[in-house]
């Protein structure tokens, strides 16, 4: 490596993300010299809050929506000033029974409500007693798992002792989740609410033997111990500002508008990067290069073989709404329907056909999505006169949109008008109806593909996990002394963030344990670094 180095600094962190933002507080606040480059104008990655529609004053959450795996240990530590908000109401799911609009409402505070919505949907209390017990299960695992991901790997052996129950282990770890869906539920539609989580940007079915849906399902139900996915009030924007201001207060420098184009390394010393920024191009060394991009980014910048490209699965659609739309429910009140997360087209048989026809390349028939208001949680996001006029936003995200479906320019309109249609199917009016209008007359709706996101965010085939998510332990060694081979001694393997280069590691979602809004992976690349032997 012979480029001239402009710097030198302790941990160089590429990509100003959430992870990237958390490893650089935790760095900093340890006396480290800290430096963040971050190609865009500002810091958060897809954790940001933008005024999407010209003049009109609401703050969306652009891309990440919610936030449930960011433990309460990183907020704590880094004295971070959030308000995450719980919603009352976990979901509803709107149908037709009988020919009759109707729909099952799940009330996180109400027990007795929530099973008099299941026996009137089902006609007994055989699905709600299987629900309290497989939640009851996931509860459980949540209770004892989540603490470890902030901790050093475990082996799969001591995470089954951990988890300490054959059944779940068999049902979440080992055995394709559909049999554990099918086994527990007979109800098509109380089998597609539970299958959605394993399903969230994640392109698979619910009988995967590679185990991708139970991967996903994991991170979906484990969040802080109860699984529960909260509002940040003031967007994700406010989770991005409370990052960035940790980081700075702990003296750690962030550089916005520097594209890394090339990072060098001979496993030895430095690492070197080298960027671009609107003065020209400049390279910076570091003892440690933390990476807060996918692997196949990394790959790249490395000028190594990426390998496959990842694919994501999901359209973000946002929108503003003058009110909430009227429901063909007439017994479901929009306030509450809106306010968690409304199931669109998720019945257990839908989602495999939607899966069936995207895998050959089709826009689903009946696309499935998943809608909730974030300003029914957290009014905050509007302005004054957008909450005087009674505005509401509202926040789409569609299931099996693959990749491979955004081919063609026209897609994109193809597959907002096909879930826009299926979610007029279960409302008493037309959603373009109740939309806003911004200062140019243009209805309040954006659509993002993975096409998009990769476009925008930098996220190879616009995967929002930048890779498929992995269980979160070693599949090496069985925790009796055998440490499965290579790497436990080593502090980066056993924090679940290294890579083939000694000095440089991950610190994104592509690490293990990683994906969402999390900090987690930020958080375990900075105890790799800190676990170090100082220089």
């Amino acid at each position: 490596m012979t480029t001239k180095v402009s710097s030198r600094y302790d941990v160089v962190i590429v990509g100003g993300g959430h992870n990237g933002l958390v490893a650089a507080a935790y760095l900093a606040r340890a006396g480290r010299r800290v430096l963040v480059l971050e190609r865009l104008a500002r810091v958060g990655g897809a954790a940001v809050s933008a005024r999407v529609f010209p003049g009109v004053d609401a703050r969306l959450s652009r891309y990440s929506y919610l936030v449930s795996l960011l433990p309460r240990q990183v907020v704590r530590d880094l004295g971070l000033r959030l308000d995450l908000r719980r919603r009352r109401i976990s979901s509803y799911t709107p149908t037709l029974r009988d020919g009759k609009p109707t729909g099952l409402l799940v009330d996180a505070a109400d027990p007795d409500r929530t099973r008099e919505s299941f026996r009137s949907l089902t006609g007994g209390d055989r699905e709600w007693q299987a629900w309290q017990r497989f939640y009851g299960m996931t509860a459980e695992v949540a209770r004892r798992v989540f603490p470890t991901l902030t901790e050093p790997l475990r082996t799969r052996a001591e995470f089954r002792r951990l988890v300490d129950d054959e059944a779940a282990w068999r049902a979440l770890f080992e055995r394709p989740l559909g049999e554990v869906v099918e086994g527990s539920f007979t109800d098509d539609l109380v089998r597609g609410v539970v299958l959605t989580d394993a399903l969230i940007g994640t392109f698979t079915h619910a009988h995967d033997p590679e185990l991708r849906q139970n991967r996903c399902f994991l991170y979906h139900v484990i969040g802080n111990g109860t699984g529960d996915w909260d509002v940040p009030v003031g967007g994700m924007g406010a989770v991005t500002d409370a990052l960035a201001g940790a980081a700075r207060a702990a003296g750690a420098e962030l550089r916005t508008g520097c594209e890394v184009t090339a990072v060098a390394t001979d496993g030895r010393g430095d690492a070197e990067v080298t960027y671009r920024h609107r003065d020209g191009e400049a390279t910076v060394a570091g003892h440690r290069v933390l990476v807060n991009a996918a692997p196949a980014t990394l790959a790249r910048l490395l000028g190594e073989d990426p390998g496959p490209a990842p694919e994501g699965s999901q359209l973000k659609v946002n929108m503003v709404l003058r009110r909430l739309p009227r429901l063909r429910d007439a017994a479901a009140d929009p306030r509450e329907a809106f306010a968690g997360t409304f199931h669109i087209a998720e019945g257990y048989r839908q989602l495999e056909t939607a899966y069936t026809e995207a895998l050959a390349g089709r826009l689903p028939s009946a696309p499935p999505s998943e809608i909730y208001c974030h300003s029914l949680t957290d009014p905050s996001i509007l302005g004054p006169e957008a909450v005087r006029q009674g505005y509401q936003t509202l926040t789409l995200f569609g299931l099996h949109m693959p990749a491979r479906l955004f081919g063609d320019p026209a897609a994109e309109e193809r597959a907002l008008a096909a879930s826009l249609a299926q979610l007029d199917a279960v409302l008493a009016e037309p959603i373009a109806d109740c939309l806003a209008v911004d200062a140019d007359g243009r209805p309040c709706v954006e659509a993002r593909t993975p096409p998009a996101l990769e476009r925008e965010l930098g996220l190879p085939g616009g995967h929002i996990f930048h890779r498929d998510l992995a269980f979160p332990f070693t599949e090496g060694g069985d925790g009796n002394g055998d440490d499965g081979g290579e790497g436990r001694a080593d502090p980066a393997a056993r924090w679940g963030v290294a890579t083939a280069h000694p000095n440089v590691l991950l610190c994104g979602a592509g690490a293990v344990r990683g994906g969402g809004v999390s900090g987690i992976p930020g958080h375990n690349a900075a105890q790799a670094v800190l676990a170090e032997p100082v220089r």
